[in-house]
């Protein structure tokens, strides 16, 4: 089932090259979505994931949904969970992945490339995923697929990123050698 998320904070961005988590897996294009708990798309989060369940499962959905939701097995999450990473806590978070490149866009509709700079950890984007069941030898869950993300404004971008300024360096044009370095 198709699910589109407006206005939601980018996380942990793998948009540009697949990766595995942990070195384990096939490797795939990921990222994470913020969202206050009291945004209306959380009651459409919940209905999406309600009703890709009884697809599946039938009159056995509303039981093996309250066990997956208990057990953290669907694709929406509580925040806290994460608060030691910056945005999390408090929020819910939509988790979704692809071994597919998913389509990324400029908030006009034109494509980004990774050196656009954009989207990034912390901005905020409108996101298209795909619902599904999971139901083999490794449980049963309710997974989301990434599909695209279109950069929609500017946010405070999360720690661990960015690049040096000027004033983290020195002038050293007045010809420092590597003897200055003994």
């Amino acid at each position: 089932m198709k699910l589109k998320l407006a206005n939601v904070r980018l996380a942990f961005p793998t948009l540009w090259e697949a990766k595995t988590v942990n070195g384990e897996g096939k490797p795939a294009f990921s990222a994470t979505f913020l969202i206050d708990p009291a945004d209306p798309q959380v009651k459409a989060i919940n209905k999406a994931i309600d009703q890709v369940g009884a697809e599946k499962w039938g009159a056995k959905a509303p039981a093996i949904l309250a066990a997956a939701r208990k057990a953290d097995k669907v694709c929406l999450h509580d925040g806290d969970l994460k608060a030691t990473y910056d945005g999390f806590a408090g929020n819910l978070y939509v988790s979704a992945r692809n071994p597919i490149r998913p389509l990324v866009l400029n908030s006009d509709k034109s494509p980004l490339t990774e050196a656009d700079g954009k989207p990034y950890a912390g901005c905020y984007v409108n996101v298209s995923l795909e619902l599904w069941a999971q139901d083999n030898n490794y449980g049963k869950r309710v997974n989301a697929t990434l599909m695209g993300v279109q950069f929609y404004c500017d946010g405070d971008a999360f720690a661990g990123g960015g690049v040096a300024s000027e004033d983290d360096f020195d002038d050293v044009s007045n010809g420092a050698t590597a003897d200055d370095l003994a």
